[in-house]
């Protein structure tokens, strides 16, 4: 009996845990997921893909592009109400809130005031928020309550041309955020716990690209698009590691997220083209060597997800794309525009999900040879221009208004 009860004792705990590890894999705490990759954990599609999804509730929230955060049964979301900009807490099975803190904040002016609300998607660590405004102010709050932890503002009224849309990541307890803009500004390192600032590297302003981690011979680097360049930045004391030349040309800017994959950095620009580089040790710095470009395909508010060493994204025209990420050969362009540039891709395993400013989530194969469309759903009447996160059968939507849940059935 003792024997069956121990038995039995364990098969709940056992499955306590596998709940708690699926709940895990299917937080999305950042920017392009946990690993600021686009990568959905624990997604099973459908055998026949609905003709609809199914509305499970809406909330009216306010304005903003900035992709929420859900961790647990808790979504983030980062928006700007009357004149301050505010982290909503709700809960994810209801819209219910849960708790709203807020800041006043400068309004977004000039040609960017068509998106008055932040852009930048709040990162969820260690019980804590930090969200990133449009006007560059850096903000920590309890993730439980919505207390002001902490507040950080290093070059005040000093913007990007279309305002702050970076965001900002956690790396070993500290807050990595680019702040300022218009040749005035850098990287900077907080402690996530006190936002005492812990290291600055100013040798360039930000434009609008968020940073990724990238580990080389046991050095964690900052990896991200600037002003003029791309860098590679020590995240243990903020030393420039590696920089090479990336200037914008024309009507495009510094917007995507460089893509790691091992020691390769993929980034790429409108109006540029896509390159590839390898980063390896070099006597007692590193140095970032040419492996391929393409000067044709290129992004503009988009980064491409990497799947099964291909690139899945879409150009600075609007059209969906695949590329070899390991030679920079051409898989396939679709013909059909899907927007204007603006657009998420995200992986979710047996499947790929777009989801352009034009409010069509768009599902379809990773084929390397064609583009395949398995459905599409309009997920809202309004732009969106946040990524979708997925987490089980659910999709969270954020348009510029509001949040929606939609569930597949």
């Amino acid at each position: 009996m003792k024997s069956a009860n121990r038995w039995i004792a364990g098969l709940v705990v056992g499955v306590v845990l596998m709940s708690a590890a699926c709940a895990i894999a299917q937080d999305w705490p950042q920017w392009r997921g946990p690993n600021r990759d686009d990568k959905v954990a624990g997604f099973t599609a459908p055998q026949t893909w609905p003709a609809t999804l199914a509305k499970q509730w809406q909330v009216k929230v306010g304005p903003g592009d900035a992709t929420p955060a859900l961790v647990g049964e808790n979504l983030y979301v980062f928006t700007r109400q009357g004149d301050a900009e505010a982290v909503l807490c709700l809960k994810a099975a209801s819209g219910e809130q849960v708790w709203k803190e807020g800041y006043t904040a400068p309004a977004v002016t000039g040609a960017a005031a068509r998106h008055p609300g932040p852009r930048g998607s709040p990162v969820v660590a260690d019980g804590k928020v930090v969200a990133l405004g449009a006007t560059g102010i850096l903000t920590c709050f309890d993730a439980a309550a919505g207390k002001v932890l902490w507040r950080a503002d290093p070059y005040p009224n000093v913007v990007p041309t279309f305002f702050t849309s970076m965001s900002p990541m956690v790396v070993d307890g500290m807050v990595i955020a680019q702040l300022g803009g218009k040749g005035t500004g850098g990287i900077l390192a907080y402690d996530l716990a006190t936002g005492a600032e812990k290291w600055r590297w100013a040798g360039e302003a930000p434009e609008y690209a968020s940073p990724i981690l990238m580990t080389v011979d046991g050095t964690k680097q900052i990896v991200t698009l600037t002003e003029k360049s791309v860098v590679g930045i020590a995240a243990a004391d903020g030393r420039l590691l590696w920089q090479l030349p990336f200037a914008p040309e024309r009507r495009a800017y510094n917007a995507a997220t460089p893509i790691i994959d091992g020691q390769t950095v993929i980034y790429t620009g409108a109006a540029r083209g896509t390159y590839a580089v390898a980063v390896e040790k070099q006597g007692d710095g590193f140095a970032a060597k040419p492996l391929w470009s393409n000067d044709k395909i290129a992004v503009q508010f988009n980064t491409p997800v990497l799947k099964d060493a291909f690139l899945y994204g879409q150009t600075a025209d609007g059209n969906l794309f695949c590329l070899n990420a390991k030679t920079g050969a051409e898989g396939w362009v679709d013909s059909a525009r899907q927007g204007r540039g603006f657009a998420a891709v995200v992986d979710a395993g047996p499947c790929l999900m777009a989801l352009p400013s034009t409010s069509d989530l768009i599902i379809y194969k990773p084929n390397d040879k064609q583009y395949e469309e398995l459905a599409k759903y309009k997920v809202s009447e309004m732009e969106t221009y946040a990524h979708p996160v997925v987490a089980g059968n659910r999709i969270f939507i954020r348009d510029q208004e509001t949040v929606t849940l939609w569930t597949i059935e």
